[in-house]
């Protein structure tokens, strides 16, 4: 391919997401055009395929296609910033900031990045978040669209290789609380089910999702990853539903809401994992309660510790419930300042 060049990576390239870097060396790279040389095998790491999330590392190289600037005119024409009334939302979430870092209370079905037909998102609406610095805030983990709660942004490069490493190592503890269909026996435990990316039904891969596969028999199974989470019963509504503590051990994608489901006590408004139904048909509840409780997702990143960049101090970052969440819990007559500090204490 002509054109082609060899870029060394050095330390200040360091622990960034490829898609960042690129996307701030070509501001007019869209995430599905990125995503797609990867799939296609454009861009190259070390000689070898990548991913759009994939971290570099100094002394890598990277192959890259010609890239395009954006012309004049029309194709510059993109928004040069989030409208008035998205900063003031952004901003509005904020629920921490200080010079290493922001944290955030996501919004219900605000995607975290950018993608295919998904022009709004977290990351673009970060350049309300700059607060007189030069560059914006950079996302260090991610979160469902449809998932609330702790969003974690580094203000530096330092910081945001500290987060990566936090992340990492597993030294960060995120802890999530969900509504789930029907209560879980035994009250608490850990779910080890492996997961494996199932296909979707469209052209573009519309409706992928996970599929869980048995502990014993991921090694056997392509593509399958080991994964698990620890869960802890909070409260009741008799048997019908029940407020859940949630911590993944490991990271996969849509990991507590296919082990849910798959246990049989999917998170209230799960339509992919749960589907619409409201009975118990004998091998679990439906995803949805009927009457006055939200269709809406009820999973909420409740909290997060992690380590200070700088002080080395811990951090607990904590996120109110999202409006059709509160309403849920007001409904039930769970109080959120009633939850230990701790639920799995008995698990440890």
């Amino acid at each position: 391919m002509s054109g082609v060049t060899q870029v060394p990576l050095g330390a200040e390239d360091a622990d960034q997401r490829l898609d960042r870097w690129l996307r701030r060396r070509h501001p007019h790279l869209g995430q599905g055009r990125i995503e797609r040389m990867c799939r296609k095998g454009e861009i190259r790491l070390d000689g070898a395929r990548v991913q759009a999330s994939t971290r570099l590392a100094a002394g890598q190289v990277l192959r890259l296609p010609p890239i395009a600037e954006a012309r004049e005119g029309a194709a510059q024409a993109a928004p040069s910033g989030p409208s008035e009334a998205d900063a003031a939302m952004i901003r509005a979430a904020v629920i921490y900031r200080d010079d290493d870092l922001i944290a955030l209370n996501k919004p219900p079905g605000l995607a975290t990045q950018g993608g295919t037909r998904t022009t709004r998102h977290v990351d673009g609406l970060a350049e309300a978040l700059r607060f007189g610095r030069d560059d914006k805030p950079r996302l260090v983990h991610r979160l469902d669209r449809d998932t609330s709660g702790v969003l974690l942004l580094a203000r530096s490069a330092r910081a945001a290789a500290a987060f990566a490493r936090a992340f990492q190592s597993r030294d960060a503890r995120k802890m999530y609380w969900a509504v789930v269909a029907g209560a879980p026996n035994p009250a608490a435990g850990t779910i080890r089910y492996g997961l494996v990316k199932a296909p979707g039904h469209g052209a573009g891969g519309e409706g992928e999702k996970m599929r869980v596969v048995a502990p014993d028999a991921v090694a056997a199974t392509e593509g399958a990853r080991r994964a698990a989470t620890d869960y802890a019963t909070i409260e009741r509504a008799a048997s019908r539903a029940a407020w859940v503590a949630l911590a993944p051990i490991t990271g996969r994608t849509h990991q507590l809401r296919a082990h849910m489901a798959a246990i049989g006590h999917p998170i209230v408004g799960d339509g992919k994992y749960g589907g619409s139904g409201q009975e118990n048909l004998g091998d679990g509840w439906g995803a949805q309660l009927g009457g006055q409780v939200s269709r809406k997702l009820h999973l909420h990143a409740r909290s997060l510790d992690i380590r200070h960049p700088t002080t080395g101090a811990l951090l607990r970052l904590t996120a109110p419930l999202p409006e059709h969440m509160a309403r849920t819990w007001d409904l039930f007559g769970w109080r959120p300042q009633d939850a230990p500090a701790d639920p799995f204490e008995d698990l440890r």
